[in-house]
């Protein structure tokens, strides 16, 4: 498996991991029938920004706005229909793009596979080849409108920054804790986890206040570890369900966010069934408090986050350099415990 996950000219190697993370087949029409495969691009700059484009006059669902792409063609893999359109419709050649998520909607028309890429770099100017408008948008202001009905829940996962940081207060203290914290919202740290499994119930919510009021001063968001009614006393942002009450959840909790911890492809597809908003998926690589455990491995975390259509960040012995080798196997980001202060 290459190191680097890159434009049309894919080698061998790369088709074969297309095929392990789309899981279809190269011909879609033998793949799954009555399913229409659709590669889908978000064009991100570093601005956080993304494009849409306005599906033009004489189309379907005319002057509805959509990230831009279209249909896999017999015996095209994903990535290289993703090429062929974003040079056909914008003009413009794929250099670096990342496997994401994958989103199926049933429209009066036809079913549709919408296997979403994040595109991070390419080359040469957008044309609209099609004679469609074009537009910059940011996942928490959306100003152009009608969307066609599949996007809004890639508009959602667009607002999941591709860091995830795990408290440490139990090693590092309170007050240090505190302290890294505060630096660390200031350089930009949008999502946190509280997780202090051996706190006291009322000193975690005295804690827990204290976290969410830093974060929501720096609009971060805040997920409490396991505790769905503290979530709600303390006014965090959403809960971090534990694998085991992830089993157990017959509903999704009425809260804002809601996200999964996750260990097998089993609960990652139960997460997706609950609607939770992203997973975690761990062990990616051994760690220092279960030195001896078994890890997925790269390659498995691939072939299981492969169409899901929540985002999943990578967990256990990775640190904020192993973020593009996340991107490459198909995670939305890393999430980080010690390495995130």
């Amino acid at each position: 498996m290459q190191e680097k996950v890159t434009s049309c000219r894919s080698a061998t190697g790369e088709v074969a991991f297309d095929l392990v993370l789309l899981g279809v087949s190269l011909n879609n029409s033998i793949a799954t029938t009555n399913v229409v495969e659709v590669a889908a691009a978000v064009l991100e700059k570093p601005d956080g920004t993304f494009l849409l484009a306005q599906r033009p006059t004489g189309k379907m669902w005319a002057g509805y706005w959509e990230f831009p792409g279209g249909k896999l063609e017999p015996f095209e893999t994903a990535r290289d229909a993703l090429c062929r359109e974003l040079k056909e419709e914008l003009g413009i050649t794929v250099e670096i793009a990342y496997p994401w998520i994958t989103r199926v909607f049933t429209y009066p028309h036809a079913k549709v596979r919408l296997n979403f890429f994040r595109v991070t770099q390419w080359r040469g100017e957008l044309h609209p080849h099609e004679g469609q408008q074009f537009s910059w948008q940011h996942s928490s202001e959306v100003t152009v409108h009608p969307l066609l009905p599949a996007n809004a829940p890639i508009l959602r996962a667009l607002q999941l920054p591709v860091l995830y940081a795990i408290s440490n207060a139990a090693e590092l203290g309170e007050v240090e804790f505190l302290i890294r914290l505060q630096a660390r919202l200031s350089q930009g740290l949008k999502l946190v986890q509280l997780r202090e499994k051996s706190m006291p119930r009322e000193a975690l919510g005295m804690l827990a206040r204290r976290v969410v009021a830093m974060a929501h001063a720096y609009s971060a968001k805040v997920l409490i570890n396991d505790d769905v009614a503290l979530a709600h006393e303390v006014g965090a942002d959403g809960v971090q369900l534990t694998s085991s009450q992830l089993a157990e959840c017959t509903e999704r909790p009425d809260i804002g966010w809601c996200a999964a911890s996750c260990h097998s492809k089993e609960e990652l597809r139960r997460a997706e069934k609950l609607g939770c908003d992203f997973a975690l998926l761990s062990p990616v690589l051994p760690t220092q408090t279960h030195p001896g455990a078994a890890s997925l491995g790269w390659d498995r975390f691939a072939t299981m986050v492969a169409g899901l259509s929540i985002p999943v960040y990578a967990l256990g012995g990775l640190n904020q350099a192993g973020m593009e080798k996340a991107w490459q196997h198909g995670a939305h980001g890393v999430s980080l415990l010690r390495d995130a202060w």
